[in-house]
């Protein structure tokens, strides 16, 4: 077969596919655009809900007065996990 027939019939396949089903035709080409947003935005919103535990965690030792040396600099990573995690989602949902 010539590439000119392969090319007409691969262009009428996705005509095809976009006259039958318009709503999966989008939904294909919004993840051909976009591959993995959804799995990207569940680990932006697993991970900073981890950090916001761990920063709970942290912030409770930090009241408590236990080991405060070492909970302070735990406690920062932990709320710039979550502020990167915030910042990243966001950006995600506006592209």
């Amino acid at each position: 077969m010539k590439n000119s027939q392969l090319n007409q019939r691969s262009s009428n396949g996705t005509n095809s596919l976009k006259q039958r089903d318009p709503q999966k035709y989008a939904r294909l080409m919004a993840e051909a655009q976009a591959p993995y947003k959804g799995l990207r935005s569940f680990i932006y919103l697993a991970f900073g809900a981890s950090g916001s535990i761990g920063a709970l965690v942290f912030l409770a030792q930090l009241a408590a007065g236990k080991d405060v040396t070492s909970a302070l600099p735990n406690f920062a990573l932990q709320v710039g996990l979550v502020v990167l995690m915030v910042r990243l989602f966001r950006w995600e949902k506006d592209n």
